[in-house]
This record gives C-alpha cells, structure tokens and sequence, in this order.
C-alpha cells in the first residue's frame, strides 16, 4: 500500500495532471478511433486537443509536424517557453510534436512546464507513430482490395469476352459444317452418280469408297486417326481408310499398283503403331471402332 505524504494540495494538483494524463491517452484512443482512415484528420483535431492535458491550459497551444505538413492549434504563437519530442516510425524520424505556452507562467520542474508533462509528451509522440503505422496499414489492405477486386471485374470481363468469343467460333464451325455438307450433297455426289456408269469396274471399288467416304466427310475417323496417331505417313492413312472399308490386302494392293507383300508391310506398321501389334485384334474392326469409341481403349478380340 502506497501512503502518500505531502501538502493536500500538492497531492490534490498530482491527481490532477494525472486525470488529465488518462484524460489525454484516452482522448487520443477515441480520436484515433474516429478518423481511423485518415492520420490528416487525427492530428487535425489531435492538436486541437494536446492543450487541455497542460497545467496551465489557458495559455497553451501546440505544432505537430508529420511527414513535412503543419498541423497548428487553432490559438498558436511561438515563444520561448515550449517543448518537443521526435515522432518515430520503425525508428526513423518524421515529425515531432511541440506544446508552447504563450505566456510566462510560473516557473515548475522544467521551466514552465512539469516533468510529468514532458513524459506524457513523449508518450504522445510515441503513440503518434503507432497510430500512423496501424492507418497506413489499413490503407495498404484497402488499396491491395481495391486492385483484387479490379482485378476480378477484369478476369470476369476477359471471360465473358472469351465465353462469347468460343460460343462465336462454335457457331462458325456449325455454318461452315452445314455449308460443307449441303456442298457436298447438293453439288459433288451429283457429278460422280454422273460418272458411274463410264467407270472402270477394277476401279468401281475406288469409287465406291469415295462415295462412303464423302457421306461421312463429317465422321471423326481421319481427324481421329491423325490426331492419336500422328506418327502415320499419309499412304498408311489411306490403306487404314482402305481396310476400314472393307477392302482385303490384295484389293488394296491391286488398286494402289503394288505388292501384296508391300500391303502386309504397312498392315504390320499400322498395327505397330496403334499399339496393338502382337494382339489378337482384327485390325478391320478396330479401325471401323474408332468413331464410336475412345482410341485410346483397343476393341474386343475377335
């Protein structure tokens, strides 16, 4: 237990400056707590404020710099009787606080001034800088948010954008697949119904799969075939057509004026390079599979 001793009215005028000192960090909490977002307007009304926790509050005024701009009490003068203390951030000097009386007062622990005045002084200037570091944190979330968020309405934006750019393309390649059909059906199987009958019947065949293989000119088959299997020349394509058509190794090898062993050669890299060689998959059956399934899965012996 803390007995005090003293004159009543010193022990009076000490719990004074010390309502006055709770007074002032209180005071400060709350305005910090008002102008959260802006430290302009916290020392704006801060200076306003300092005078009223000085002893002799009728004759003081009082200066805070921060970061190169003047905040002034609205009553301010400069005299000889003041006092300073350095506002830091992370340690580095921006500012500083200064209490001016602007008249002589009586004479106390400091000059004018109680050394109780120039603590609370420096306790002002130290919770200016934690003040300002916690604004200036709240600033850079909020501005970090603001780019999310334009950042989204962009990304959001871009994908409307590209949405309607592949729905466009998806309806392009509609048109032109209806235009290609309609072509195809109205202005090329007339002309080779026309030539038919000058046809050559060692050619018939020739014809015949051309015929089937323009009604399925939309079938994936050889978009399929060169897709999976890219390492397929051009005439391994056309034998694969060949035998998905129906087409044994010596009516190929007929058609395309070579040897039924030259057929039997390409059969066995075609089949390499399905990756079904050394299977017991028929190679007809699977090549006609393709269409109606993934490639990527062999169909059933057969």
């Amino acid at each position: 237990m803390v007995i005090m001793t003293g004159k009543k009215e010193d022990i009076e005028i000490a719990l004074q400056e010390r309502i006055k000192e709770l007074n002032c960090l209180y005071g400060m909490a709350r305005l910090a707590e008002r102008h959260h977002d802006s430290m302009e307007d916290f020392l704006m009304h801060l200076v306003d404020f300092l005078p009223l926790s000085w002893k002799y509050t009728e004759f003081a005024c009082a200066q805070i710099i921060f970061k190169g701009e003047i905040f002034d009490s609205r009553k301010f003068g400069w005299t000889e009787w003041r006092q300073s203390a350095r506002i830091r951030i992370n340690g580095e000097a921006v500012g500083e606080v200064t209490i001016i009386y602007m008249e002589d007062p009586p004479k106390t622990d400091e000059g004018p001034f109680l050394k109780e005045e120039s603590a609370l002084l420096e306790g002002i200037a130290q919770r200016i800088g934690e003040i300002a570091l916690r604004i200036m944190a709240e600033k850079e979330l909020q501005e970090n948010n603001r780019q999310l968020l334009l950042e989204r309405k962009a990304l959001e934006e871009a994908n409307a954008a590209l949405r309607a750019v592949l729905s466009n393309i998806e309806s392009e390649k509609k048109r032109i697949y209806e235009n290609f059909h309609l072509n195809i059906e109205k202005v090329v199987m007339p002309v080779i119904h026309a030539l038919t009958p000058g046809i050559e019947k060692s050619k018939q065949k020739y014809l015949d799969m051309l015929m089937t293989n323009l009604e399925e000119i939309t079938s994936p088959f050889t978009s399929r075939i060169f897709n999976h299997y890219r390492a397929l020349t051009p005439t391994e394509v056309d034998i694969c057509n060949m035998i998905r058509n129906g087409l044994r190794t010596k009516e190929i090898a007929r058609l395309r004026g070579v040897s039924a062993a030259t057929i039997s050669r390409h059969r066995e890299h075609i089949r390499r390079k399905l990756k079904i060689a050394n299977q017991q998959i028929n190679l007809t059956t699977y090549l006609q599979s393709l269409p109606a399934q993934d490639t990527s899965s062999p169909p059933p012996c057969v």
